[in-house]
Parts: C-alpha cells; structure tokens; sequence
C-alpha cells in the first residue's frame, strides 16, 4: 500500500510557514543580542613593563581591548588603523589594550611595539588567562568594544568596518 502523495499547494503552504518561523527566530535572536549586553570579564592586564591593569580600573572610559598577533595578516593590517582610532579618540575618554595571543613570542610583540610605535597598552597572554576570560578567543584579531560602565557593546571578529566603529565610538564617548 503506497501513501497518498501530499497536495502541491499544501507543499507551499508549509515551505511558507516554516520560511516565516525562521525569520521570526532571526528577528527574536537579533533583538535578544542588541538588547542584552554582557559584562567585560573581570581581568587584570599585564603590560610589557610587568605594570598590572585592572579592567575594572578603566571603568568610566570606553575601552578597546584587541586579540592580536604578530603573525596574522589582518591584525598587522588593521594596526595604523587602530593607532588612528586611539589617537582620535582618547582624550575623549578611549583607552586602548592590545592583548598579544599566548602563541606570539613576547619578542617578536615588543619589537613589534617598538618599531610600530605603539601609543596604546600592549599585554601579553601567556597562559590565554584573557582570552579565555573574553569568551576563548582564538581568532585573530578580535576586538571587544567595552562601554563606560564595564559592558560590552561590540565584539569585533576580523578587522572592523572602521567608519562604523567610530560611529558606535561617538554614541559611547557621548554617554
């Protein structure tokens, strides 16, 4: 005994129906990510000199903090533009931290440093403690966008679109 074939327009109909449960999931699922904003992990930063940084002394600025590495394309790419981006903006209120990944030799980042003239706070991360606090970063780069009060606003996977950045950078320095 065979089954009975399902009428074309009942095809359609469920095609249409399932097709409008996806978009209100997209809907619902993009609402929930803008509206709901996670807290920057507790962590303290360690700089080339040993000088310890507690994200949390920070609160009260907008804050950037990059996964960055030596050997990745994009992020020695995208670094005159983050150097910009800083310059730009912090003395109204942008701190910087460019956190080297745990596989970058502390050598190759301070002569990286050096030679680029960093203006920011360059960290290493040697045990991945701050990567793995942000959420086990593992693609470079990766840039978190931290407002005033300690939240995150933006995670950046890749080089950002700079012009937007900025434009999310004024909303925050504005707030």
């Amino acid at each position: 005994m065979q089954a009975s074939p399902v009428p074309p327009s009942r095809n359609k109909l469920f095609v249409k129906l399932a097709a409008v449960v996806v978009v209100a999931a997209i809907a619902v699922g993009g609402f929930l990510s803008l509206s709901s904003t996670k807290s920057a992990p507790d962590v303290t930063f360690v700089d080339l000199q040993g000088t310890r940084i507690a994200l949390s002394s920070l609160r009260g600025k907008v804050v950037m903090v990059n996964f960055w590495a030596t050997s990745c394309t994009t992020c020695v790419k995208e670094m005159p533009q983050m150097i910009d981006t800083y310059e730009r903006y912090n003395a109204r209120g942008l701190d910087f931290v460019a956190v080297a990944m745990s596989y970058d030799p502390p050598n190759y980042v301070l002569n990286f440093t050096e030679t680029r003239k960093l203006p920011f706070t360059v960290a290493l991360d040697p045990q991945d403690t701050l990567a793995k606090a942000f959420g086990d970063v593992k693609l470079t780069p990766t840039t978190f966008l931290i407002d005033k009060k300690g939240k995150i606003i933006k995670r950046y996977v890749g080089e950002p679109d700079f012009a937007a950045l900025h434009q999310l950078l004024e909303v925050a320095l504005a707030g």
